[in-house]
């Protein structure tokens, strides 16, 4: 479900909307959060760049999700990557006002954000558990797993770098795990057998 939807019409109008083109920087790393920003349409990815200009992906974010929300109240509630859209999207951003005014006046809002935290907190602990795993395998398995042993994927790309692995490394195991037919491969979509 929507978050907005838990929103009343003078709620909504409290609501700013983005439009962002596919590449578009919407917020860089190291400035301040000061808004929650709800994806009305399209998607967005968080990145971070390192000094030799590789990517790091820390989260892709769709259509109904919502970002800044571990950041507006924290204690240094600057972002830790680039908020870029992956194609053209469309954004609603609350302010941090406007979401302490409706969160302390809507209870069915104030549930279905607690709720989005509580499950990002569940992702994080999955994303930690994947990163503690040292093989390519290990880490795909559990990748596998929590994914109930089906994962849709854009590109080969995209996924390792959800399996923070080189493409490459994916790729030698994804043709390994075929041919030894623990894995079907079709339409964009890998299920473990």
């Amino acid at each position: 479900m929507n978050i907005i939807e838990k929103l009343d019409t003078n709620e909504k109008k409290r609501l700013r909307e983005k439009k962002l083109t596919r590449g578009e920087t919407l917020f860089y790393e190291d400035e301040r959060c000061d808004c929650i920003g709800i994806i009305l349409s399209g998607s967005v990815q968080i990145v971070s760049f390192l000094p030799d200009g590789k990517q790091i992906l820390y989260n892709s974010l769709n259509k109904g999700e919502i970002f800044g929300n571990n950041l507006i109240f924290s204690s240094e509630p600057f972002y830790k990557g680039n908020i870029v859209a992956k194609e053209n999207s469309v954004i609603a951003l609350l302010r941090r006002d406007d979401l302490l005014l409706i969160l302390e006046t809507n209870k069915e809002f104030l549930l279905e954000y607690l709720k989005i935290q509580s499950n990002f907190s569940k992702e994080l602990n999955s994303r930690i558990r994947l990163l503690s795993l040292e093989s390519a395998e290990e880490r795909f398995l559990y990748y596998m797993h929590i994914h109930k042993n089906r994962v849709a994927y854009h590109s080969i790309s995209d996924l390792a770098r959800q399996l923070y692995l080189e493409r490459e490394t994916l790729s030698r195991l994804l043709s390994r795990f075929l041919k030894e037919k623990r894995i079907i491969r079709h339409d964009k979509t890998i299920r473990l057998i």
